[in-house]
């Protein structure tokens, strides 16, 4: 089995079985590297989305799966429990409580060594390894041990906390070795790459030397460091046509104004508060004639912490629509479902402005995404300073999304400046930034990196 000189390894595959049949994932990540996996007899170690399912390694779209079984208590503890009720909350600046349950950090182990043990069953003598994202942080440190002649690039998709956050973990310095088993560590931004640079520097017990970054020089030392922005695949976001836009807005009764928000229903991408902004607003009489479409993908339903984010901001829409909406025609048109991309690029083309107000993000794509679909340079995006998005879409209309008046003065800075040069030499310059870092363009600075830290 171990014939594969590319391993890419991941909490999911980039398959869902839909009734019997293996269907290709929607998201940039699978786009950027199935090129990659393709030309170089590529595996995709991940699990498959079905707890106790035992499937046998097979191929689709000439890319080889290896699927990496998990049970519901795996799911339950692993999954739901460290990655996301204690890693995921503590990684987002305690938003809400992480919790700390031994036995999920044992699971969690257990499922990391599933996955570095399938990882190092895959790959070829020398072949490079890269593992994405949080729920796999103890992989690198493990699959160093098994396979000490692979070459092991991790890349970090959410932020990375400050030390002091992180000192918070009671199993942090295990995560840490885990992480420093990578011969290169990517992270969205430079603040989450110098946190971890910070913390490598002082933690007791660590490597003694800092991590040295990426194109610097002397004496090398293991991990390096790196910032890389992950980006979408742009050839998916062009415009969508008049007549889908004209029934867009024709199915939300023509507002003057369109407001768009598209999120996971997640408690760090602030929903609420940009739908309580909107109250206010209406409130103040200060905006009329508006109509918002709120697409809130179910996630981790069962957790805690979700629940009651979907019964905030569900009792907000009854509350906005009870107030300022009438017989057939809601202020707010809220979905709590999955929507498919290309109704999503609908969505994008026939909003005015684009609401993006999470407490904190490793990117936001959904930014990207809304931007790429407005060439011409319509549209407005008001986003969170918080989002790693801004970063680079800088000309956006940024707000703090912890304070309610900066957030509605962004939200009216977009609507008073419809359809003005200023509005529109922003949006065109955010486009073709966007157009030009794509998902393809991040996968190959990572690993042009990764070949140098190799050679």
């Amino acid at each position: 089995m171990r014939n594969n000189q590319f391993v890419v390894v991941a909490n999911r595959l980039p398959v869902d079985r839909v009734d019997g049949t293996w269907v290709a994932s929607p998201g940039g990540l699978v786009a950027a590297l199935a090129p990659v996996l393709k030309a170089n007899k590529g595996c995709w170690v991940g699990w498959p989305g079905e707890p106790g399912a035992d499937f046998e390694p097979f191929d689709n779209d000439g890319i080889t799966l290896h699927p990496v079984k998990l049970d519901s208590d795996d799911f339950h503890d692993f999954y739901e429990g460290f990655s996301n009720s204690t890693l995921w909350p503590l990684y987002h600046d305690l938003i809400v409580t992480p919790i700390y349950h031994r036995s999920w950090w044992q699971r969690y182990r257990t499922v990391n060594e599933k996955f570095a043990r399938a990882a190092a069953d895959v790959a070829a003598e020398g072949a490079t390894v890269w593992v994405q994202d949080y729920q796999l942080q103890l992989v690198p440190g493990l699959l160093r041990e098994m396979r000490p002649d692979v070459t092991i690039g991790f890349f970090l998709h959410i932020p990375f906390p400050s030390p002091d956050l992180f000192r918070q973990l009671p199993w942090r310095a295990e995560v840490l070795h885990g992480l420093e088993g990578a011969d290169l560590i990517g992270f969205q931004r430079e603040r989450d790459e110098a946190n971890f640079r910070d913390l490598a520097a002082t933690f007791p017990g660590a490597q003694s030397q800092v991590p040295e970054r990426v194109g610097t020089t002397g004496a090398a030392t293991i991990p390096r460091t790196g910032t890389f922005p992950i980006s979408i695949d742009a050839s998916g976001f062009s415009p969508a046509d008049e007549s889908d836009i004209a029934k867009v807005r024709g199915s939300v009764a023509n507002p003057r104004t369109l407001m768009l928000g598209v999120d996971r229903l997640d408690y760090t991408k602030g929903i609420l508060q940009r739908l309580t902004a909107i109250e206010e607003l209406l409130e103040e009489g200060r905006l009329d004639s508006i109509a918002m479409i709120q697409v809130a993908t179910p996630s981790r339903e069962r957790i805690a912490s979700y629940k009651k984010t979907r019964a905030g901001v569900e009792e907000a829409v009854g509350r906005i629509n009870g107030r300022y909406g009438s017989l057939g025609n809601p202020v707010v048109h809220y979905e709590h479902h999955s929507v498919p991309k290309s109704q999503l690029r609908n969505y994008y083309s026939a909003a005015d402005i684009m609401l993006v107000t999470p407490f904190k993000d490793g990117m936001n794509l959904v930014a990207k995404e809304y931007v790429a679909c407005h060439p011409d340079g319509s549209g407005a995006l008001v986003l969170s300073e918080f989002a790693g998005a801004a970063v680079e879409l800088d000309r956006a209309h940024l707000c703090n999304p912890f304070d309610m008046e900066s957030v509605k003065g962004a939200i009216m800075g977009a609507v008073d400046k419809q359809g003005s040069d200023e509005e529109r030499d922003a949006m065109l310059a955010m486009n073709a930034h966007v157009l030009e870092h794509d998902v393809a363009r991040w996968a190959d600075s990572f690993l042009d990196a990764l070949r140098e830290v190799k050679r």
